[in-house]
């Protein structure tokens, strides 16, 4: 088994750190591969400084990865909206405090092989975060995300990234009855806004850590 592994790891680590290098030459602050998610706990938490306030979206990436509980074991602040008691301006109030946060963490639907991060939304709160911001903002990205070019990646986004995460919130548009998306106009769509990051925003302290193994959708 392991060694049927290694081939899998060596070409994931040579593509993730040739993701790397394109995202330092799109103007990213930090860009580091992680072999695994352990790696990428330890380096994001020593980004992170004790006791700072972390806004953490809607990212089943970041969940994965056991990082929450790592900050808070550090004393930091979590600002996160899912919580199924948050309803109405407390909800909203709460998407506000994770985009005013001074780090803001989060994943992406989709990076392409020369570092642009493409990314899907339905309320927008998410790529509004990742648009602009005062805070620091941190990309944990598995490798499973990465697409050869800008229309592949938003082909990932909607085919594979999307369809999976209407079903886990409960909506059904059509894509989760035929398990790919269909471009539909119902009132349930989720596609509603794209961002394409071609490079890092002038003045944002942006960092990105690659994963080398598939997280999230």
């Amino acid at each position: 088994m392991n060694t049927l592994m290694d081939p899998v790891k060596q070409i994931n680590e040579a593509l993730g750190r040739k993701i790397c290098d394109a995202l330092l030459a799109n103007g990213y602050k930090v860009a580091e591969y992680a072999h695994d998610v352990s790696g990428a706990v330890e380096i994001a938490a020593g980004m992170i400084p004790d006791g700072a306030s972390v806004g953490i979206p809607g990212t089943v990436t970041v969940r994965q990865t056991g990082l929450i509980e790592r900050l808070e074991g550090k004393g930091c602040l979590i600002f996160h909206h899912w919580d199924p008691d948050l309803t109405g301006d407390a909800r909203s109030d709460r998407l506000a405090e994770e985009n005013a946060a001074d780090w803001f963490v989060t994943s992406s639907n989709a990076i392409t092989y020369d570092g642009k991060i493409v990314n899907i939304d339905g309320t927008g709160n998410r790529i509004a975060g990742m648009a602009w911001g005062r805070n620091s903002i941190l990309y944990i990205i598995g490798i499973n995300k990465a697409a050869r070019d800008v229309e592949s990646a938003i082909q990932r986004c909607r085919d594979t990234a999307a369809v999976p995460n209407n079903a886990r919130i409960g909506i059904a548009p059509p894509c989760v009855k035929v398990g790919r998306c269909v471009d539909c106009g119902v009132p349930e769509r989720s596609c509603r806004a794209v961002l394409i990051l071609e490079r890092a925003p002038f003045g944002r302290d942006a960092r990105v850590i690659i994963v080398g193994q598939a997280l999230g959708y």
